[in-house]
């Protein structure tokens, strides 16, 4: 049985013009990726800090996810396996 433990670390910081960034450090004990995500806060909208937060956060993570399906597609096709809805498994151009 196979089991890991990652670490996800993630940072917000507000700038004084309505930005929210933030960055999330993925560490698996081998390698360390880290990805980013911004919200803006328009003049005309309500300041709600916890908002801007969740957006960037999010945005942050999805690019945290993206990175890992690049990464994994990568290995996959290092080791020679057919990835699903390859022509190879499907018997069709992919």
């Amino acid at each position: 049985m196979h089991t890991a433990q990652w670490k996800v670390n993630l940072h917000l910081f507000e700038e004084d013009d309505g930005t929210t960034k933030a960055r999330v450090v993925l560490e698996t004990g081998t390698t360390s990726l880290t990805a980013h995500g911004t919200a803006h806060c328009r003049p005309t909208d309500s300041n709600v800090p916890e908002i801007g937060d969740e957006l960037a956060a999010g945005r942050a993570m999805n690019d945290l996810s993206q990175q890992l399906l690049r990464i994994a597609e990568r290995d996959i096709e290092d080791v020679g396996v057919d990835q699903p809805g390859s022509r190879a498994t499907t018997g069709r151009p992919a």
